[in-house]
């Protein structure tokens, strides 16, 4: 792995029902072992259920578009920004990036990211932040262990994944975004990852299997390429 990572953390991880904070105390702990070691991570904060709560019930009272409940997921994924920022404290920039394109300083050892425009998710806005700062690889955290050629929560007797071409992911999931969708990489993502050359590890939120991954080691999850 390069010594500065991308990492897309999944807001079902943030916030999989309630805050996860035993979660998030591991994750802080892990980040900063490595930081230690010379490693950067710009870690991009997905919306997790506080997205969909407010998209549902905001869905309940009025009739809204998809551009509605884009923005609705973006400001979610803002406020888990924000609690992964100042659980960082010192060790991050004291400033979230929502525009991957931008010109960005990143002198500390942690850069924090949130969503930034409808009709697409924050899998691709860590694509654009990749590709703006160079690199070819992102570790994907989500609540899935692999890419199932099924829902896993769905059809318990599915197979897991180990590794898949982008022309196949996409295949398997559909090319449409739409708001609030849970799917492991999003398609827009996808395709954006598969023109650049970028390689995805889709793994859980197992935090030894991603030390596992940081140290070249045997780990479990996806690789998509």
């Amino acid at each position: 792995m390069p010594k500065t990572i991308v990492l897309s953390l999944g807001g079902s991880l943030i916030v999989p029902d309630g805050i996860d904070s035993n979660f998030l105390r591991g994750f802080k702990k892990t980040i900063e072992k490595y930081t230690k070691k010379g490693y950067k991570f710009a870690i991009y904060c997905g919306g997790g259920k506080l997205a969909r709560k407010m998209q549902k019930a905001a869905s309940e009272i009025s009739k809204l578009t998809n551009e509605d409940l884009d923005w609705l997921g973006i400001y979610a994924t803002k406020l888990n920004a924000q609690l992964v920022k100042t659980m960082f404290k010192n060790n991050a920039e004291e400033f979230i990036v929502d525009n991957p394109n931008q010109e960005i300083k990143f002198e500390k050892n942690i850069l924090i990211a949130s969503g930034w425009l409808p009709g697409w998710s924050t899998d691709y806005d860590a694509v654009l932040l990749a590709n703006n700062m160079g690199i070819k690889e992102i570790i994907n955290m989500s609540n899935v262990n692999y890419i199932y050629e099924k829902d896993p929560f769905k059809h318990k007797d599915t197979k897991k994944i180990e590794k898949i071409g982008w022309g196949k992911f996409v295949k398997l999931i559909g090319n449409r975004w739409k708001a609030g969708m849970n799917a492991p990489f999003d398609p827009v993502a996808a395709k954006e990852a598969q023109k650049s050359g970028i390689k995805v590890y889709v793994i859980g939120n197992d935090l030894k299997n991603l030390e596992n991954l940081l140290e070249g080691r045997k780990f479990k999850g996806t690789v998509i390429e």
